[in-house]
């Protein structure tokens, strides 16, 4: 079963996608979906939507919403930051921990690209909310990926028209400052659970050696796992099958 589900953040809303099992009997664990820059709920070609209907085959709820400025969220994406999606990453946990079904104890993140870098502060700040966490291409490098070869006389151009051109999204300058004022790695640190990371190997956008930083940090208890040749968005059916495949392994370990 799946609905469509509303979250308030101040004057504006979170609109997302809510998938249960069939039959829901006593509680059951859930599973948070965080997704990408420029990306919404559905996932790279659709990714999201199959896997949390695999999810409720499972018994495992699943929860994917458009951050703010996103797909079907108010709000404008030249305003969007790192930081708001953090908060509003924080609202849905939130939302998630206040469903009736859930079992509070069994409550899982995923996340996507820039997704997986708010998955994994959010897990930081909220470690104790969290029984496991999934990152697929974790993007800890965003401050590189979004000021990257720019001269600091490019830097402030962008600040002078507040935003720059980035393939038809305007990019706020303000998400700029905050990126590059962020530590990922840092707030990511205190997270003291299980973790899995699937990264291909020829990822261009996120290169596969952050998620080698990332599995330092969460040394034992964490595992990476290669596909190999796959690039960022794992744009094939058997790349897709294989993550798919290993994240439902994993998710239904941990919290089932």
């Amino acid at each position: 079963m799946q609905k469509s589900v509303e979250i308030k953040n101040k004057e504006l809303t979170l609109r997302g996608m809510l998938h249960t099992p069939e039959k829901v009997e006593g509680k059951i664990p859930i599973v948070c979906m965080l997704h990408g820059f420029t990306g919404n709920k559905l996932g790279p070609h659709f990714m999201f939507v199959r896997l949390s209907r695999l999810l409720a085959d499972k018994g495992i709820a699943s929860l994917r919403f458009d951050f703010i400025g996103s797909g079907e969220s108010d709000g404008n994406f030249v305003d969007m930051t790192l930081s708001n999606e953090l908060d509003d990453a924080k609202l849905i946990l939130g939302y998630a921990k206040s469903l009736d079904f859930v079992d509070t104890n069994r409550i899982g993140i995923l996340g996507f690209s820039m997704g997986g870098a708010i998955a994994s502060m959010l897990a930081g700040d909220c470690k104790d909310d969290i029984n496991t966490l999934c990152l697929w291409a974790p993007a800890g490098n965003m401050a590189q990926i979004v000021v990257g070869e720019k001269t600091e006389a490019e830097v402030e151009g962008m600040r002078k028209i507040g935003y720059y051109d980035l393939d038809g999204y305007l990019v706020g300058i303000n998400f700029v400052d905050d990126v590059l004022s962020l530590d990922v790695f840092g707030k990511s640190i205190p997270y003291d659970k299980n973790v899995l990371l699937i990264h291909g190997t020829e990822d261009k956008s996120v290169p596969f050696k952050i998620s080698e930083k990332y599995l330092e940090i969460y040394e034992t208890r964490g595992v990476l796992h290669s596909i190999n040749e796959a690039n960022h968005n794992f744009t094939s059916k058997p790349f897709e099958n294989e993550v798919l495949d290993y994240t439902i392994g994993f998710l239904e370990g941990e919290l089932k």
